[in-house]
């Protein structure tokens, strides 16, 4: 007899859970499942630099839309990085001059140049005769430079000055 409690017991177990599953099913659930449209996506391309001495970074961005996807990549060139290492190469070569006028082609430098009392060559010129050129010459100075930005400033107020005593 303990083998036929036993029997009817696992059956019990058994079947159990799968009747009181079987009657969370008697709503109709209805659904409408697409499966030949994949979701749209832009993937931004990547840009690779493999070398570490090139003056160049890398940018992308995607966009995406229901409708239409846009990717985009680009480099940017860090001119100061070509800058300094064009002068670093001449200066190397023995060429120091032509090093520091690749550097002057900065404002910065330029500035810093004229306020620490050497100015930057001009048309092979240094020292004294570099100044005067550059003096001559204000046209040819870097753009943005504070320097010569206030000394046309003062130049102009002093014409003004002049006009109206006249």
């Amino acid at each position: 007899m303990s083998k036929v409690k036993a029997i009817f017991v696992m059956t019990l177990i058994l079947l159990l859970p799968s009747i009181s599953y079987a009657a969370d099913t008697n709503s109709t659930v209805s659904s409408t499942v697409v499966t030949d449209k994949a979701p749209p996506t832009a993937s931004a391309p990547s840009v690779v630099i493999n070398n570490s001495d090139v003056c160049k970074s890398a940018a992308s961005a995607a966009i995406q839309t229901q409708i239409l996807g846009f990717a985009s990549g680009i480099t940017i060139t860090d001119e100061n990085c070509e800058r300094m290492k064009l002068s670093r190469s001449l200066y190397l070569m023995g060429m120091k001059v032509a090093a520091v006028s690749t550097l002057c082609q900065d404002a910065r430098v330029f500035d810093a140049m004229w306020m620490a009392g050497t100015p930057c060559p001009y048309l092979g010129a240094i020292g004294d005769d570099a100044k005067s050129g550059w003096e001559e010459n204000p046209d040819v100075v870097p753009s943005g430079s504070l320097i010569f930005a206030k000394k046309k400033e003062l130049t102009e107020n002093q014409n003004k000055e002049e006009n109206t005593y006249n």
